[in-house]
């Protein structure tokens, strides 16, 4: 049987520099700045402004090639601004490639960015049969699956309303029933499910094992969750600038993925990163843009005995001198979360915002987690007021080891925790 996507030599190019700004106005306004030598006053925090580069092209994808099989899960990984999201565009005719060709047999569902196939003048329901209708379901056909959509998004007493008027995770919700319940043989889903809440990613996760197992559909999944991709995906693909750099079992593609993180960061220390290049997420108005773990014996390092305090610090890039709070996150390597730690309850933090510089270090010291000796995850996070203002996944992967006093092997590594306690015999 030939393959359910198939991709041969495939390449987008855009060409940088503004074309427009979607107003005369702000048109204008820019110009006039860029006449003054002054800085692009539309630009966000963070942004760099490419307008000295007009005409040069930057390839989003370059010759690119793979096939899916019908039923089969693949996973797509890969850093921020690698070409994976434009990947899935193209797959689904969002954008046309610059070269190349694909080949897609069967109707595709696809969930990308948050909005994208929904009306938001129309309502929940007007949307579901906008989509089915896309699709080239009938409305009988649709009518069938309405129920299970709405049940599934958890959504029954807003389905009436504009979906304009949702929240981002509603929007989410309802986005991905649709293209889950809805009859489509291939199903597209990008890091957009990163917005919603744990529970509901993993019923999602769920959903789509059971729509690969089950019903024979084929699955693409674009994720920066290692775990979510090791379990739902038997086969990934790292992309790496636009190129595919490793393509196979889903255990040694993510395995060569964090090693390449580790490695390709610029930064030859084990413990020290610079975290321009990995993940982010949240508003933006601050970043983490470096971090680093110490041991014990005040050394930069990956390794940790299980008996031993760690020390976190990371830079955090804060032009407006927010009273921020500072978290981090502790997980296995499947990112089942162990231990949370929040600066919230420091009312020194408070102050120290205050009188610190735009680029503060934040320094958390952990106390001795007594985990089994295997690896483990660090997530940093900042937030202002319980809104998340940057969060870097995966920052850290480092090993607990064995400690020194225990010159034997551990009976059994079942369980988490390495706990202390009193036996006696009678």
């Amino acid at each position: 049987m030939p393959p359910v996507i198939s991709v041969e030599h495939l390449s987008k190019s855009y060409r940088l520099g503004q074309i427009g700004t979607g107003t005369f106005a702000r048109d204008l306004s820019v110009w006039w700045a860029r006449v003054r030598g002054k800085p692009n006053p539309l630009l966000r925090i963070g942004e760099t402004d490419h307008g000295n580069r007009m005409g040069e092209e930057m390839w989003a994808l370059r010759d690119v090639s793979f096939t899916v099989d019908q039923g089969e899960v693949l996973g797509v990984i890969g850093r921020n601004g690698a070409g994976k999201s434009t990947l899935l565009k193209i797959l689904s005719r969002v954008t046309a490639p610059t070269s190349g060709q694909v080949k897609v047999r069967g109707r595709i569902a696809s969930l990308l960015e948050v909005g994208t196939g929904f009306h938001p003048e129309l309502t929940g329901r007007e949307n579901i049969y906008l989509n089915g209708a896309i699709l080239g379901m009938t409305r009988q056909e649709v009518r069938r699956k309405f129920d299970e959509i709405v049940a599934f998004a958890g959504i029954e007493q807003f389905i009436g309303t504009p979906v304009k008027r949702y929240s981002t995770g509603m929007f989410v919700r309802l986005a991905f029933a649709v293209a889950a319940f809805l009859e489509s043989e291939i199903l597209l889903i990008d890091e957009v499910l990163a917005v919603g809440d744990a529970e509901f990613q993993k019923k999602c996760l769920g959903k789509m094992g059971d729509l690969a197992s089950k019903e024979g559909r084929t699955v693409l999944f674009v994720s920066h969750n290692m775990g979510a991709v090791r379990n739902l995906c038997p086969k990934s693909l790292i992309i790496k600038r636009g190129v595919i750099q490793y393509t196979g079992d889903s255990t040694e593609v993510i395995n060569k993925y964090l090693e390449s993180t580790k490695e390709g960061i610029g930064n030859s220390t084990p413990g020290e990163i610079d975290c321009s290049d990995l993940p982010h997420s949240g508003s933006g108005e601050a970043r983490i843009t470096w971090a680093r773990m110490i041991n014990s014996e005040n050394n930069p390092s990956l390794s940790f005995e299980m008996d031993k305090e760690i020390k976190i610090e990371f830079r955090v890039s804060n032009p407006l001198r927010l009273n921020l709070n500072y978290a981090i996150e502790i997980l296995d390597e499947n990112d089942y979360p162990l231990y949370h730690f929040e600066s919230e309850y420091e009312p020194q933090i408070e102050m120290a915002n205050k009188i610190s510089n735009e680029n503060p270090i934040v320094t958390a010291i952990i106390p001795p987690l007594h985990l089994f000796p295997d690896n483990y995850v660090i997530n940093l996070w900042v937030g202002l007021h319980h809104t998340r203002v940057d969060k870097v996944e995966r920052c850290f992967n480092f090993r607990v080891l064995k400690q020194k006093e225990l010159n034997r092997e551990l009976l059994t590594t079942r369980g988490r925790f390495f706990a202390e306690s009193k036996w006696m015999i009678n």
